[in-house]
């Protein structure tokens, strides 16, 4: 199904981390909140032995009213916790005018599930080397994800990071249901390293420790998981986010493996 993308590739992040040599660890709050929300997550993230700083400063919300983000704030946020701590950062962005803002402050671009088929978005992002983050959208097939990772490299940029984040089904029990049957084959078809977000996949905090063994063991090369260091206290996505605690724990289980 793939015209351009079948050879293996290997990407690399600041020249020191690679996707698809072993798991990269992904993780952070749903939203940047404030400074200290962010950076005492992140801090303790660093310790734990997380790999790259995932945030929302845009966030695209089902609801008008729900929290959508503090904007560049968000982004300036973000960017200085990456360089106190020496950590990539990675967060989603929306719309194509913002692509230069997003330049100046992140590691790596994340393309969200809703835009998976904005192809004016792909496009603008293809003109960019900075490594792409690809969510597979919430009701799309197998073929149609390729064609937008394919949008992408046809402009040019194959630095794609593929993600699998649960896709819309007629089953509620949770958030979305999980396609790990995706994970191998879009690294059959693609070439390109694939990571698995159960946080979204699932949205049920006990079943993000299974799902993301089960992940890695069918060849998955990464994880996200959402993490904040007060839950309780989340703007957006709490009840499926683990704390420090929880992730310290998990991390131990998924890399003991």
């Amino acid at each position: 199904m793939s015209r351009l993308l079948r050879e293996k590739k290997v990407i690399t992040i600041n020249e020191t981390l690679s996707f698809g040599e072993k798991p990269v660890m992904i993780a952070g709050p749903c939203t940047i909140e404030s400074y200290e929300q962010f950076y005492e997550t992140a801090k303790g993230l660093k310790a734990i032995g997380v790999d790259v700083l995932r945030g929302g400063a845009f966030k695209p919300r089902t609801s008008p009213y729900a929290f959508q983000g503090l904007g560049e704030e968000g982004l300036e946020i973000m960017s200085r916790v990456g360089r106190e701590l020496n950590i990539p950062v990675v967060s989603e962005l929306m719309d194509e005018t913002n692509l230069a803002m997003f330049e100046n402050y992140v590691d790596i671009l994340q393309v969200g599930s809703r835009n998976m088929y904005n192809y004016a978005l792909l496009k603008v992002v293809g003109r960019t080397q900075k490594p792409v983050i690809l969510k597979r959208g919430m009701s799309a097939t197998i073929h149609e994800w390729i064609m937008a990772a394919e949008y992408i490299a046809s402009h040019g940029n194959h630095n794609i990071i593929l993600c699998e984040r649960g896709i819309r089904t007629f089953d509620n029990y949770t958030r979305n249901t999980l396609d790990l049957t995706a994970v191998p084959i879009m690294k059959a078809e693609t070439g390109l390293p694939v990571i698995v977000d159960p946080s979204h996949g699932t949205g049920r905090r006990e079943l993000i420790l299974p799902m993301s063994k089960a992940a890695l063991a069918c060849g998955a090369d990464g994880l996200m998981v959402e993490v904040h260091y007060k839950p309780e206290e989340a703007l957006c996505d709490g009840d499926q986010s683990l704390d420090l605690d929880m992730y310290r724990e998990f991390y131990r289980e998924v890399m003991s493996k």
